[in-house]
This record gives structure tokens, sequence and C-alpha cells, in this order.
């Protein structure tokens, strides 16, 4: 068995698996984000690392649960983008930045209006917005340089927790590819460094290690956390396409939507190149992403030779439903309620479901992005502004699908995937069935990485997570399809209104 941890923004979780697909209960523990004045969104390494280390232990103690097989791995996956500053014992250089972070927004318009933005994103198919390492690093280096001195290390969550229970000094390809690794060398590219103005800083950037990578836990760790000393740890990839993996998703075209706090839609692709600006194709080959004219989203190097992840992580998902369930001081269990009490459409109620402080990054790019309500009246419900928001958010995955180029099946996950009724406007949205996992499958996507590091694959029938199925209704795909072109005409009318001084 495994022991699989899902280090996410403000939870973290562990469970056991095995290799035939069976798991104990996840354990979790909460960890604080701190916001703050400037748009900064900050956390505690050392607090991160503490939560790991008790679900961990919490997930040991279900070994009998599963048999009397041993735990041969520790599988670790969790955010992405941010910057975790790390000296050379990996203790951290002031709070982390996390990727909601919005202090490099003023340096990241700079790289828009001078082209770097762009020809970034012609060099490694990234989509920069400011809580991605590049405008960090850059906001850094102008603003506090004594910072980045006293660093050794320029990485991500996971390869903190790595170093702190390895001492290994290295990043997942998956996370690396944010922002300056070419997918297909897996090598960073220098000019990319160079556009950024950061060459001078790419000795902080570890070096992303080779597909089937294992380290071994430190004994003091191994000792705290009740595992063997010298136990293979297995890092990566990224929670994102973790979960695609973990959803069952192998084929390319095929794709995933994510409804968590964030909402991330990804699709498995054969290509290793970026969507070059242009008018969609109609040889389109199944998993080649939709050409864009805009730089947004991440392509991603993945643990398979010849795969990698097309993605589109839209900022709020069920963060924007959290808070308007908040300010109608509604529960989150009464949403399946309320939106069977609106009709679909929300009774001519429309929504922009941008709602966080640092804008959006997919499937635009624009940090003076805001969320609205219209066609509010006397006679407008709780209900109503409540299905709005729950259309828009699905109305954003429709469109990031679209630009992804999803040909597949899809798969569902998250939070949000958990809601009946949601779930039913969802796949009215994008007018496709859904097969929705309410197993944690970023856990099983870390876990099945494992165990091909390993040298034993999992059995990929028995190892699918658990789906069930929620049907396009025909009446209501058409209905959205409606609601859909309005929220695109919206869409564009508020986007001339963001670019207006």
């Amino acid at each position: 068995m495994i022991v699989g941890v899902d280090i996410g923004t403000s939870v973290t979780k562990a469970q056991l698996i095995s290799g035939d697909g069976r798991t104990t209960p996840v354990h979790e523990a909460r960890s604080t984000v701190y916001t703050l004045p400037g748009q900064r969104v900050e956390q505690d390494l050392d607090e991160v690392v503490g939560t790991v280390e008790t679900v961990v232990r919490a997930a040991v103690a279900d070994a009998g649960a599963l048999g009397d097989g041993p735990v041969e791995a520790l599988a670790l996956t969790g955010q992405g983008d941010g910057l975790w500053l790390r000296d050379a014992a990996g203790a951290p250089v002031g709070r982390a930045l996390s990727w909601m972070d919005g202090r490099a927004s003023g340096q990241l318009a700079r790289w828009n209006a001078d082209g770097t933005f762009h020809a970034l994103h012609r060099l490694t198919g990234v989509g920069l917005f400011p809580g991605s390492a590049a405008p960090l690093l850059a906001h850094l280096a102008e603003h506090e340089p004594e910072r980045l001195e006293a660093a050794h290390v320029a990485g991500y969550c996971v390869d903190a927790v790595v170093q702190r229970f390895t001492g290994a000094v290295t990043v997942d390809a998956s996370d690396a590819s944010q922002p300056f690794l070419d997918v297909a060398t897996r090598a960073y590219n220098d000019t990319a460094l160079e556009l950024c103005g950061l060459s001078a800083h790419r000795g902080l950037l570890p070096e992303p290690a080779p597909p089937g990578t294992l380290h071994r836990l430190l004994p003091e760790v191994a000792r705290r956390l009740g595992l063997p000393a010298g136990l293979p740890v297995s890092a990566g990839p990224f929670d994102i396409p973790a979960c695609g993996f973990g959803s069952g998703i192998s084929e390319p075209g095929e794709g995933n939507l994510i409804i968590g706090t964030t909402l991330a839609s990804q699709v498995l692709t054969d290509v290793p190149t970026p969507a070059a600006p242009g008018p969609h194709s109609s040889t389109r080959t199944p998993g080649t992403p939709r050409p864009t004219a805009e730089p947004a989203g991440m392509l991603l190097a993945t643990p398979y030779k010849g795969l990698w992840m097309r993605v589109m992580p839209a900022m709020i998902g069920t963060a924007g439903l959290d808070w308007l369930l908040k300010m109608l001081d509604v529960k989150v269990e009464a949403l399946d309620a309320l939106l069977v009490q609106s009709p679909p459409g929300a009774s001519g109620v429309t929504a922009l479901p941008f709602l966080s402080s640092s804008g959006e990054r997919a499937p635009f790019v624009d940090s003076r992005a805001r969320g609205r309500l219209d066609g509010l009246s006397p006679l407008t419900s709780r209900a109503d502004l409540v299905r709005a928001l729950c259309e828009a958010v699905a109305y954003s995955a429709r469109h990031c699908m679209e630009t992804l180029g999803v040909s597949g099946t899809v798969t569902a996950c998250g939070g949000g995937a958990r809601s009946g009724e949601w779930a039913r406007v969802f796949a009215g949205v994008l007018g496709r069935d859904l097969h929705i996992c309410d197993d944690a499958v970023g856990i099983r996507g870390a876990a099945q990485v494992a165990w091909d590091a390993l040298g034993t694959p999992v059995d990929a029938d028995a190892w699918r997570a658990r789906r069930r199925t929620v049907t396009a209704e025909r009446g209501i795909t058409d209905h959205y399809a409606e609601g859909y072109a309005a929220y695109r005409h919206a869409l564009d009318t508020a986007r001339e209104g963001w670019n207006t001084p």
C-alpha cells in the first residue's frame, strides 16, 4: 500500500491506497492562508509541513484496514504555482507567496504592454498570471532583493515538503513547467529567463526530476511519521494533472474538470507545443489544443512519455459560491434545494464569476477582471442569485474546454461535483455527459505515479476511480447553448470596460 498526500491551499489530505484501488478514509488538517494588504496572499511553510505530518500519521494508523502488507511509498501532490523560497537547509525565507497572490499585477501589466507576455507564451506555452513564479520573482528582484539573495531554492509547495522530508533539492517537471521549462526536452529555456530579466537568478531553480524518480525518507522524519527510514518518496505531479490521471483520463483528447476552490479544465495531448494564435482548425487531430489568440493556461510535462497536459485553470470555482452563500446566510448543504427552486436561466438573472482579487488567468488573463450580477428585480430570489452564479461558473468551464479542444470523455471531480444539481448544470452547459469521480482523485493520481516509479504499475481497470454518470439533458443543453452565447457577449463587453482607463 501507499500513503497518498494532497497538500491543498488550505487543507492537507492523506489516505492509504492499495494496488487494487482500495482506500482508507481521508484524514484532513487545515493550514492558514494569510490575506494581507496589497493583494498579498501568503502561507507558512513550517505550518504546512506540520499538516502533512499530522495527516500522514493518522493515515498510517489505518494500515490494518487494507491488510497486512507494508507501506511501500509516500506519494505527494499538492498546490502548484506561487513561490516557496528556502535556504540550503529547506527553511523558509519569509512566508511563501501563494498562487493567489496579486502583488505582481503591475509587473504582469508591464510585460503585457511590452510583449514579454506573448513572447514567453510562444516559447513555453505559459500563460502568466500574477501568482505564477515569473512575475513574483521579478517583483521580489525589484522590491525585496534581499530575500532572493538569502534564498538557495525558488520552488513550489510540494518540492518544499520533499526537501524537508528527504533533503533532496528537486522539483517535479509539472511544477517546473511553470514558467521556464521547455516541456519537450524537460530543460529550462534560458531565453525565457532572459525575457523576464531573471537570468541572474537561474541558480535558484532546482533541476526537474526525471520520470520515475524516488527520494528517500530521512530517519528523523520517518520517526515522526511512523514510517520506516529510507521509505521511497514520490513527488508529483502537482494537484491539477494528478487529478486528471487519478480520474482515469489516459488518451489524447480526454478531458477533466476540477470543480474545486478553483475551476480547472484540462485535456491530455500528444503535442508538446503551445497553442498558436489563429483561427480554429477543422483538421485538428484529437488531443491537439485549439489555437487561441490569447496567451493563457499551462502546458505541462507529465510523468508519461509522449503525453502532456494542457490546462486552463480559472481562478474561482466553489470559492465564489462560498462567498455568495455566506453573503446570503445560507449553508452549502442547501445548494441542491436552491438550484431546484430556480429554473434554468435563473429567472433572467445572469452573472460573471470573476470573484478573485487578482482577476482571472484562464481562458484569458486580466488582473482587473471582476464579477457581477445582472438582471436583478424585486422578484429576484436567493435561489435565482445562486443559480445564476452556478451557471456562470459552468459557462466559464465551457469557455475553457472549448479553448482546449477537448474531444473525448470528460471526467469531473472536486467538491462542486458532489452537488447533483450543479453537476446537471455543468452537463447541460457542456452539452455532454459527465463522469463524476467521488474519490480523492489527486491522491489517486499521485499514488498511480508512485506505483509506476516502483516498477509495479497498477491494473488500469481495477484502479480507475469510482464513477457515476450525469447525463446531459437535451432540452436543457439547447437552453444553455443560448445562455452561453449571451455569457460570451457579456464577457466581451465587460472586458472592454476593464480595459478602459
